[in-house]
C-alpha cells in the first residue's frame, strides 16, 4: 500500500455519513479482532509467548498473583 492509497482511504472514511461511519467502525473492529486473534495464534504456535507464560506460572506458584 502506498501513501497515496492510505490518503485515499482516509479521505473516503472522512466523508462517510454518520450512519456509514458507525457501520465502518463495527466492521473494522471485527476485522481488527480477527487479525489480532490470528496473529496471537501464530505467536503461540511459534512459541513466542512461552517465556511470558513461564514467568506468569512462576509468579502464580510464588503467590505473586491476585484473584480477580
Amino acid at each position: 500500500m502506498t501513501k497515496s492509497d492510505l490518503r485515499e482511504i482516509e479521505l473516503a472514511v472522512s466523508q462517510l455519513s454518520d450512519e456509514d461511519l458507525v457501520k465502518f467502525r463495527t466492521w473494522f473492529a471485527e476485522f481488527d479482532a480477527i487479525n489480532w486473534d490470528r496473529q496471537l495464534e501464530t505467536d503461540v504456535a511459534a512459541g513466542r509467548l512461552d517465556a511470558l507464560a513461564d514467568k506468569a506460572l512462576q509468579d502464580l506458584r510464588k503467590g505473586k498473583c491476585t484473584d480477580l
